[in-house]
């Protein structure tokens, strides 16, 4: 045996353990507003955070020290004042901008929350039920994608890539969004295209309640609809020009009948716009921090929850070429990756 690997993997678990509390700790950061209170801020002693945040002395204090830790604070020790640099600020006080990433970390204990349930899965198969997550999960997941939705799904940046959907629904088209969640793209879409009807469907009623509060507090509420129900529901008699999946394909617990489905809800020229997560078909090709974060996504939700109700549970990479797969099985002739650059997400056009 190699003591000295030994000796390494053992400093890489405790990194990884360190990597989980700093999650954790970055989550009361988000929940609290700590990061929000710090944020433009020059430096801070613990006193001036307390009286900022309004939170309780010994937990902001034991929470700072533990983020200088990590090196999501910087510290002054002669002053003992702390600092949340403008570049991490940018990241994690930023909620409803496309480079938000305190959703991330507000969806960590979500996750892990369910690992108990999950173990046991392993052994007596099944799964953790979407419903399962709670409104916890549903808001954290649109912490997530809100900022990106909202600021990329439109006719100068995603959409760029298809001008006759763009055409269309500026002239009044019907699009569809499947597996809406909290009502994000039906909303960017309503707004961004105020002629065309958008219709939101999900089969999860705590959802579709987030997006109708969603779109009640808007000023587009009127012109939009949100459903829980299936794609199976719908009438095909009333087709879309345009339909979007964002982040679901890979959840859907029939999706080869499901994604039929959808292609029998498209007008014959109609496009199904789908959004993924980044990976490699091959896994030797998926090392790294994103495709690590993916495959726990997979376990503690996509994958499980898939499970949970008979599917095959794709998995949070289920990757290009599987995507293709099943968009063929479905029956679409047409099947392309747009050039959409992105770290984290994949983008499809699939064509009747």
């Amino acid at each position: 045996m190699d003591k000295e690997r030994v000796k390494a993997f053992a400093e890489e678990v405790f990194t990884d353990m360190a990597g989980a509390m700093t999650a954790g700790l970055g989550f009361i950061g988000v929940k609290t507003g700590l990061f929000q209170t710090m944020a433009g801020k020059d430096w801070m002693s613990l006193e001036d955070v307390v009286q900022e945040s309004k939170l309780q002395t010994r937990y902001v204090e034991e929470w700072l020290k533990g983020m200088v830790c990590a090196d999501y604070l910087e510290y002054d020790p002669a002053q003992q004042t702390y600092r949340l640099p403008d570049e991490h600020a940018y990241l994690l006080a930023s909620e409803g901008t496309d480079h938000f990433m305190g959703g991330l970390l507000c969806f960590a204990p979500v996750l892990l929350g369910v690992a108990p349930r999950v173990a046991i899965a392993f052994e007596q198969g099944g799964g953790v039920p979407f419903e399962e997550y709670g409104t916890d999960g549903i808001k954290a997941l649109d912490m997530i994608n809100r900022g990106q939705y909202e600021q990329r799904l439109s006719p100068t940046s995603w959409l760029k890539s298809l001008p006759e959907v763009v055409e269309r629904l500026e002239a009044g088209g019907r699009a569809l969004d499947v597996g809406c969640g909290a009502g994000r793209v039906v909303l960017t879409l309503a707004r961004a295209f105020p002629r065309a009807t958008v219709v939101g469907l999900d089969p999860d009623p705590e959802s579709i309640r987030h997006a109708r509060a969603a779109a009640g507090s808007s000023d587009i509420g009127d012109r939009v609809h949100f459903v829980a129900q299936k794609t199976g529901d719908l009438d095909p008699g009333e087709p879309f020009d345009f339909i979007t999946a964002c982040d679901c394909v890979h959840d859907f617990a029939d999706p080869v009948r499901t994604l039929e489905e959808i292609r029998t809800l498209l007008k014959t020229d109609g496009v199904l716009f789908v959004v993924e997560p980044r990976a490699a078909d091959q896994l030797e090709d998926n090392r790294g921090p994103i495709s690590t974060m993916y495959y726990g996504f997979s376990v503690f939700h996509c994958m499980t929850q898939s499970l949970a109700s008979g599917g095959p549970g794709l998995g949070t990479c289920m990757g290009p070429a599987r995507t293709e797969e099943l968009m063929r099985e479905a029956g679409f002739t047409d099947f392309e990756t747009l050039d959409i650059r992105s770290p984290v997400l994949s983008f499809y056009a699939a064509r009747p």
